[in-house]
C-alpha cells in the first residue's frame, strides 16, 4: 500500500522530513505532497491526481489543515484507509473556520498576520516558537521560517463535501499540549469521525517532535488494511 503524506496550512513537504527517514527503513513506499494552498478545491484535486498516480491502493496522512484535504481526497476508491495527525477532520459542509470558530480562541491566533490579498501566514517569533512550538529543535525552526508559505483564506473558507472517514477506516493521532488546533477540538474531532485514537504529549508540530508514534500509527492503519 501506498502512503501519501499532506502537509498542513503554511506548509510544504518538510513537515514530515522526521518522519519519511523512518518510513524509509522501514521499507514503505510513500509519495509527498507540495499543494498550492491556493483553495481547499485546488488542495484536494492536486493530492488527488497525486493518490491516483500512485497506481496501488493509498492510505491518506495529514497533518492539520490537511487533514481536510484528505478527509475529501478519501472519497476516491483507491484510497483505504485515513490517518489524520492533529488535523481538521471535518464534516459535510463545514469549513476549517467554522470548525475553530466554535471554540475559544486557540494560543497561535495571536501570530496570525493577514497578507495584502486576504492570504494568512503566522509570525514565528520567538515569543511564538516559546508558546506554540517550544518542543521543535531550534535547528528545525529555522528550516520551518525559511521555508513557510502563505495560505490563500479559500482554504480554510470553502467548504468539505460528504466526509471520507463516514466509510473509510479512520486513525487519529491527538497532540495533548496543542496550542494552535485545540486538543479539544481535536478529541472532538475524533471521536465525530469514530478515529482509532491515540494522544501523545506535545505541540502541533508532531510530525517533527513525535515521529516514531507517527509512524507507528500509520504502520497500525497498513496492518488493519
Amino acid at each position: 500500500m501506498h502512503i501519501v503524506l499532506v502537509h498542513g496550512a503554511g506548509g510544504t513537504p518538510t513537515t514530515w522530513s522526521e518522519v519519511t527517514p523512518l518510513l524509509t527503513a522501514a521499507g514503505h513506499a510513500f509519495t509527498l505532497v507540495t499543494n498550492p494552498m491556493t483553495s481547499l478545491e485546488d488542495d484536494v484535486a492536486h493530492t488527488l491526481a497525486v493518490a491516483e498516480g500512485a497506481g496501488e491502493p493509498v492510505l491518506l496522512v495529514g497533518h492539520s489543515y490537511g487533514g481536510a484535504v484528505i478527509t475529501n481526497v478519501g472519497r476516491a476508491p483507491i484510497v483505504k484507509g485515513l490517518v489524520y495527525v492533529a488535523a481538521f477532520a471535518p464534516d459535510e459542509g463545514e469549513t476549517v473556520n467554522g470548525i475553530v470558530e466554535r471554540y475559544p480562541p486557540a494560543g497561535v491566533s495571536k501570530y496570525m498576520r493577514r497578507g495584502p490579498n486576504g492570504e494568512w501566514k503566522s509570525e514565528h517569533t520567538d515569543e511564538y516558537w516559546a508558546e506554540i512550538g517550544w518542543d521543535v529543535p531550534v535547528a528545525q525552526r529555522g528550516v520551518w521560517d525559511a521555508e513557510s508559505r502563505q495560505s490563500d483564506n479559500r482554504i480554510f473558507t470553502q467548504p468539505t463535501g460528504t466526509p471520507a472517514w463516514r466509510t473509510k477506516p479512520t486513525w487519529y493521532l491527538v497532540a495533548a499540549q496543542d496550542r494552535t488546533l485545540s486538543t479539544e477540538i481535536q478529541r472532538d474531532m475524533a471521536k465525530r469521525a469514530n478515529a482509532i485514537t491515540s494522544e501523545v504529549p506535545g505541540s502541533h508540530f508532531t510530525p517533527r517532535v513525535r515521529p516514531a508514534d507517527v509512524v507507528a500509527l500509520i504502520e497500525t492503519a497498513l496492518a488493519a488494511l
